[in-house]
């Protein structure tokens, strides 16, 4: 008994130390990893009211259940009610459920479309429940119809993120040109959707019928176009909704890692899903008087808020406004510097100034208003006066430095020169001529520091010149002054093309820039790789308070033919206003050519990536023009050649070119598009980089 009891004592012994060192060889093996990773998208068990269920009259609260925890992603952003809520809904997530509350009344006879996108995601690994909507109806039968397609900038097609996109219903007999002033200005959008960040739309819960279709940057949230400085699109044609049955690939998975198979899947198919709406910022924006102010006491600035045709009119208070002023207007007359000529006048510590000028008021329209400014310089007299009190300061200095700097060279050769006398006569420096070198040094010491300050020299006129060496033989040079000019003296100017050694004279022509009374441009008939020249004699220049240019001599080289490349673009089926323009990587326009004939041709460019844009000038003015929602006026139509263009030296390239071969949403070359589009989440990757980075 006693040896069968020893026996079952070893093997219990022997059982546990086997278990000791299996144990001990699993921990060698590695720890645990926690499992797979979970790639489940979370899924929906139960809603209340049930999905797409038909008269829901007091459905003022949606719930939706899932099978695991979820969270709502940027649901301000991505969730859209339809019809548009005024009263922001109370939209929350906990546990299981996601609950909206609707705090609008429901509208009778009307789907109910609530649009998470891809807001919905578990609370693990954030795995997205994909595009959910959700749908009730307060009638009989939920619509199910669907409009979609994408809202691009006008001027650069760049896809706008979280645009408003609202639809009208059309009943028979209304037009395009009724429907803006009564209902988009004033009514609420019937249905809506937003754009996501490949500036693409749906609008659902459609019934079967003609919509008008808008695009709004709706800043106050009100879900009409009432404020001009709202970004507005709209479309030229009535949307008729339709369906039919179609097929789509879908992809069948064997599990988180790999693919079964591709079937074709049946689907009902919407349309139009090919809207393209191009949203604009109206000139028409309301007009008032955003600042004013006076940085120097040479000039004040007046800055609007929108373009006018006309200036305003000045009436000084405390000065004669009369031809005192040299204006320098931006483009559309938003900003005004004023140039104040007469020194009695800017030396005015404030000038009091009546200012009348259009300004829009409660009805929309631009009427005659008058306002009263007292400007003060920023820069004051006494701020001026110190200042020219330091740079005079800076100016001696430097004077006294370039005296000493002259004495003590003149005294270093003076010396040089004695010694060298003396070495020619060594027995006649005597003993005497020390105390003799002694009092020359200490005199010249006292000159030193009795040196006479002079005034200052003329302070001559400032400005700066575009860049003149390997310039294109299509340029020409631009003299950019900081104030305006009273005169130009040509014969003051000498212009000359290099032949062989010598310069001869050439013919030029030097204009001020329309539009920049600050710019003016020299022209020339330039070749390519010659030399010339420039020389600008003194007072050529004389601007408005009397400073004049010191004389200057400026060498010009034109750059040869072999370092530049050359295209020919052939537009097909495009307009005959058509203007072309080549851009680089950063959207900056380098070149502009007018196509009447359907060829634009660029010359002289230099090697590098460029790409393709061209707009229809349809007013002629050879600039791209904005929107006018109220006059029912589309932006002039921008198009881009949808692939980069790489130019090198000496090549000669033929590019055809078909503004109107792919929708516009496809045009705009990625590498240029800012909007980029935002990364879907990946799923099925994770446990398959895990296996990888065990090595199986």
């Amino acid at each position: 008994m006693k040896s069968y009891f020893s026996l079952l004592t070893l093997c219990f012994s022997s059982l546990l130390l086997l278990a000791a060192f299996s144990l001990a060889g699993c921990a060698r093996m590695g720890t645990p990893d926690g499992g797979p990773y979970d790639e489940t998208p979370p899924k929906v068990v139960h809603t209340s009211p049930k999905y797409g269920a038909a008269n829901e009259k007091n459905a003022q609260k949606v719930v939706i259940e899932f099978d695991e925890i979820v969270k709502i992603d940027n649901a301000m952003e991505k969730v859209v009610i339809s019809p548009p809520q005024i009263n922001q809904p109370e939209i929350e997530a906990l546990g299981r459920r996601i609950t909206v509350t609707l705090l609008d009344s429901l509208k009778p006879d009307m789907t109910y479309t609530i649009d998470f996108a891809d807001a919905i995601v578990d609370n693990n690994e954030g795995n997205p429940h994909g595009d959910y909507a959700f749908t009730f109806s307060t009638g009989a039968s939920v619509d199910t119809f669907q409009v979609s397609g994408y809202v691009l900038e006008a001027s650069n097609l760049e896809p706008i993120k979280g645009m408003l996109v609202g639809l009208y219903r059309v009943e028979e007999g209304d037009s395009l040109q009724q429907l803006p002033d009564s209902v988009f200005c004033t009514v609420p959008f019937e249905r809506i959707s937003r754009t996501d960040s490949r500036g693409h739309f749906v609008v659902k819960g459609l019934a079967q019928g003609k919509y008008q279709a808008y695009a709004l940057k709706d800043q106050n949230q009100n879900f009409f176009y009432d404020q001009r400085a709202e970004m507005v699109a709209f479309s030229d044609r009535i949307l008729a909704t339709s369906s039919k049955p179609d097929i789509r690939p879908d992809t069948i998975w064997h599990d988180s890692i790999y693919y079964d198979s591709i079937v074709m899947t049946p689907y009902i198919h919407y349309y139009p899903d090919d809207v393209i709406l191009t949203a604009f910022e109206s000139a028409e924006k309301n007009r008032y008087l955003l600042k004013s102010e006076r940085p120097i006491l040479q000039q004040f600035t007046l800055y609007f808020t929108a373009p006018s045709d006309t200036l305003p009119n000045i009436k000084g208070l405390n000065f004669d406004a009369k031809d005192a002023f040299v204006v320098d207007a931006s483009q559309h007359n938003d900003t005004l510097h004023y140039w104040i000529k007469d020194s009695l006048v800017f030396n005015l510590d404030t000038l009091e100034m009546q200012i009348d000028f259009f300004e829009t008021d409660t009805t929309g329209n631009l009427a005659l208003t008058s306002d009263t400014l007292r400007l003060v310089s920023k820069l004051t007299k006494a701020k001026l006066a110190k200042q020219q009190e330091e740079l005079f300061e800076e100016w001696a200095d430097e004077y006294r430095q370039r005296i000493k700097r002259e004495r003590r060279a003149a005294q270093k050769a003076e010396k040089e020169a004695e010694a060298e006398s003396l070495a020619d006569n060594a027995a006649a420096a005597d003993e005497d001529a020390a105390p003799e070198d002694k009092k020359k040094k200490k005199k010249s010491k006292d000159d030193e520091d009795d040196i006479v300050i002079p005034p200052m020299p003329e302070e001559f006129l400032e400005y700066r010149i575009s860049n003149t060496q390997g310039m294109a033989p299509d340029k020409n040079i631009d003299f950019t002054f900081n104030e305006p000019l009273d005169s130009v003296d040509l014969s003051k100017i000498r212009f000359s093309v290099k032949v062989d050694t010598l310069f001869k004279p050439a013919p030029f022509l030097f204009r001020p820039v329309p539009g920049k009374i600050k710019t003016y441009r020299l022209y020339a008939e330039w070749v390519a790789d010659s030399v010339y020249q420039v020389e600008i004699d003194t007072a050529a220049f004389v601007n408005i308070y009397g400073k004049r240019n010191e004389a200057r001599k400026l060498g010009v080289k034109i750059a040869p033919l072999d370092t530049y490349s050359t295209l020919f673009v052939t537009l097909q089926q495009a307009d005959p206003t058509a203007i072309v323009q080549l851009l680089d990587g950063s959207e900056n326009v380098v070149k502009t050519v007018p196509a009447p004939e359907g060829v634009a041709q660029f010359y002289f460019i230099k090697p590098g990536n460029y790409y393709l844009r061209l707009f229809n000038d349809t007013n002629g003015n050879r600039q791209w023009d904005t929107g006018d929602y109220h006059r029912h006026q589309q932006p002039e139509q921008v198009y881009y050649y949808p692939q980069p263009l790489v130019l090198k030296a000496q090549w000669e390239i033929t590019q055809e070119w078909n503004p109107t071969s792919q929708p516009l949403y496809k045009q705009k070359p990625l590498s240029i598009t800012k909007q980029r589009p935002d990364r879907e989440r990946v799923r099925r990757n994770r446990n398959a980089e895990r296996l990888k980075q065990k090595g199986k």
